[in-house]
C-alpha cells in the first residue's frame, strides 16, 4: 500500500520527536512526521476491531494518538495529511484511550489502581451507574452511558499495552492468573458491547492466546502479520529518505562520508523489520533511526533503552540452544501466540522485535527468522553475554588478547583466557550445564565477530562448538564433569574434522572439559589436524 508522507510544517531546522507520542504535539510544533494517516483511514473504514502486535518502542502509542485525535474530529490536526482528502464528514465520538506502559505491575492492586484511576475519569464525564461492585461491570457501564450521550451513539475503545501486567508476570504463574481474570473480565467489555462500540484497537508486544483473554476477543481482526499493514508502524526506506531528506544530508557531512554511504551504513544498523510474507516491505526501527538522525551518531538506541525482564525470565527457565533462534522455520500460527514460551521461546523473541522475517516457504506457509539488522544482532549478543558472565570481569580475561590469540591460531592461548573468564562466579548456571557451556561459548565468539556454529551436524555426529576465521578452524568438543582426553577422542572416533579435509585452513581439535563444581573449565587439551 503506498502511502503519501511529509514533512510537519514549518520544518526548515529539522526536529526530531524523541520520546513524543502525542500526535497533536508533534503536529502542532515543527517535528518531521511520517504521514500514516492512509492507514488510519482503511482501519477506520474497513473494520471495527483490531488487535496490533509490535516491538517496544515501535510507534504504537502513536498511532493511537493519532486514532484518538481522528475520532475526536480535530480535523485541524490533520491538514495537509493523506486523510484530509480522504475524510469528508469528520465525526465525533467519545474516545476511551487506557495506556498500561506507565506503571508497574507487582500485584493485582497495581493493576486495580491503574484500571480505576481511568475508570473514574470517565465517570466524572459520564456518570456512575447502580449496582456496578468491579472493575469490569464499571467498564461495561462507561461504555454504554458514553455512547449513549454520544451524538452518533457509540464509543471508541484504544488499548495501548495491553499485556504489559501479562509480561510483568512471566515466572510468576499465581500472579500472572491474577493478571488474567482482571484482564479478561475487563477486555471482554470490548465483545459484550459491541452495539455500543464504533472501533476499537488493542496493541501489545505479545498474544497471549493461552490465558484466554484472546478467545473471550475472538471479534478482534489481528492484523500483526497483514501485508496491508506491514509498514504500518515503522519507516520504509522511501519514507526515511523523503521525510528525513535534508538531515542525512547533515548526517553525511557530518561524518566526512557521502550520502550514498550514510544511507548504506543506516540501513544495514536499524532497516530489516519485516513483519509479513511480503518480503519486499522492510521498516526500520523507528525509535534507533530518529535517535540517530538527532544526535547525528550511529549507536545501539533502541537495545540501549534496556531488555525486558521477561526475556530473562523465559531465558532463566528454558534449556534452549540459542543458535536455534535463526535456524529453524515457524508457521503463522506458531508466531501468533507464546504458548510454549518455555521449550520454544523463537515466538517470543520474534514478537518481541530481536527476531524477524527473513523468508517465508508458501508451500509449507512457514517462515525463516534472522536478526532484522546489525544493532540488533551485535546488542544481543552483548545482552546474553552479560546475562552468562555477569558484568564483573577483571580478572586474567581480556578482549583484545583473546581475539588475537584466535585470529592468530594460538588455542592455547585463548583457552587460557576463557578459563580466567569463567574463573569469576558471578555468573548464573542455568538449564542443562552443557547447553549452558555452549550458549555462553556461542554469544562470546560471536560478540567477538567471530563465525560460530554450535551442534554442527555431520553425518556421524554434533560437533559442539566450531569456529572458523579466515586462516584458522577450530572444533571445540565439551564434557562436563569428564575428561578432556573423551572429549577430543570424540572427535577424532565421529571424525568431525571431516567435513573440513580439504580446506586451505589449520584445522585445531580441542576437547573441554567444563567443571560443575569449578563452575568453569577445568582442563582442555588441543590436537592439530584434520
Amino acid at each position: 500500500m503506498e502511502n503519501p508522507i511529509i514533512f510537519a510544517e514549518n520544518n526548515e531546522d529539522m526536529n526530531y520527536p524523541i520520546g513524543i507520542q502525542t500526535f497533536k504535539d508533534i503536529r502542532t510544533a515543527d517535528f518531521a512526521y511520517v504521514d500514516k494517516t492512509a492507514y488510519v483511514y482503511r482501519l477506520v473504514t474497513k473494520g471495527k476491531c483490531y488487535f496490533l502486535s509490535r516491538p517496544r518502542r515501535f510507534g504504537k502509542s502513536l498511532l493511537l494518538s493519532t486514532l484518538k485525535a481522528y475520532f475526536q474530529g480535530k480535523k485541524e490536526l490533520f491538514e495537509g495529511l493523506a486523510i484530509a482528502q480522504l475524510e469528508k464528514e469528520w465525526k465525533q465520538y467519545p474516545v476511551l484511550h487506557i495506556d498500561l506502559n506507565a506503571e508497574q505491575y507487582n500485584t493485582p492492586e497495581a493493576l486495580n489502581s491503574t484500571l480505576n484511576l481511568s475508570l473514574l475519569h470517565w465517570e466524572k464525564l459520564y456518570g456512575i451507574g447502580e449496582g456496578e461492585d468491579t472493575i469490569a461491570k464499571r467498564f461495561q457501564g462507561v461504555i454504554v452511558r458514553a455512547a449513549q450521550q454520544s451524538p452518533e451513539g457509540k464509543v471508541v475503545v484504544l488499548v495501548d499495552e495491553y499485556d504489559k501486567p501479562l509480561l510483568e508476570a512471566i515466572g510468576n504463574p499465581e500472579l500472572q492468573e491474577k493478571y488474567r481474570k482482571i484482564l479478561k473480565a475487563f477486555y471482554s467489555n470490548i465483545k459484550s458491547c459491541d452495539e455500543y462500540i464504533r472501533f476499537a484497537f488493542l496493541t501489545g508486544v505479545t498474544k497471549f492466546s493461552h490465558l484466554s483473554i484472546f478467545s473471550g476477543l475472538n471479534n478482534l481482526n489481528d492484523i500483526t502479520l497483514d501485508e496491508d499493514y506491514a509498514a504500518l508502524c515503522g519507516f520504509t526506506q522511501r519514507e526515511m529518505e523523503t521525510v528525513f531528506d535534508e538531515g542525512i544530508d547533515e548526517f553525511a557531512a557530518k561524518l566526512g562520508i557521502s550520502r550514498e554511504e550514510l544511507l548504506e551504513r543506516l540501513n544495514k544498523r536499524y532497516d530489516g523489520y519485516c513483519f509479513s510474507s511480503d518480503l519486499s516491505v522492510k521498516v526500520y526501527n523507528p525509535f534507533s533511526l530518529i535517535c540517530a538522525m538527532e544526535k547525528m551518531r550511529l549507536d545501539a538506541y533502541w537495545f540501549a533503552t534496556g531488555t525486558p525482564n521477561f526475556l530473562v525470565e523465559v531465558l532463566n527457565h528454558s534449556d534452549f540452544l540459542l543458535d536455534r533462534l535463526t535456524s529453524e522455520e515457524q508457521t503463522a500460527e506458531a508466531l501468533d501466540a507464546i504458548d510454549a514460551m518455555y521449550s520454544n521461546p523463537i515466538p517470543l523473541f520474534f514478537q518481541s522485535g530481536y527476531l524477524t522475517i527473513k523468508g517465508f516457504d508458501s508451500r509449507f506457509s512457514s517462515y525463516q527468522l534472522g536478526f532484522p539488522n546489525t544493532e540488533v544482532e551485535q546488542g544481543f549478543a552483548q545482552f546474553m553475554t552479560n546475562y552468562y558472565y555477569g558484568g564483573n570481569r577483571n580478572g586474567g580475561f581480556s578482549i583484545t588478547k583473546f581475539v588475537k590469540a584466535v585470529e592468530a591460531g594460538e588455542p592455547e592461548t585463548f583457552m587460557t583466557l576463557l578459563q580466567a573468564f569463567y574463573a569469576d562466579d558471578d555468573y548464573q548456571l542455568v538449564g542443562a550445564l552443557e547447553k549452558y557451556f555452549q550458549n555462553s561459548l556461542l554469544m562470546l565468539f560471536k560478540l567477538m565477530g567471530f563465525y560460530v556454529q554450535v551442534e554442527r551436524h555431520t553425518s556421524r555426529g554434533r560437533m559442539d562448538v566450531t569456529v572458523q576465521t579466515r586462516d584458522y578452524v577450530y572444533i571445540l568438543e565439551l564434557k562436563v564433569d569428564q575428561s578432556a582426553e573423551k572429549a577430543l577422542q570424540q572427535i577424532d572416533e565421529k571424525r568431525y574434522a571431516a567435513p573440513f579435509a580439504a580446506d586451505q585452513r589449520k584445522l585445531f581439535k580441542i576437547g573441554v572439559c567444563f567443571s560443575s563444581e569449578e563452575r568453569g573449565i577445568s582442563a582442555w587439551r588441543v590436537k592439530e589436524g584434520v
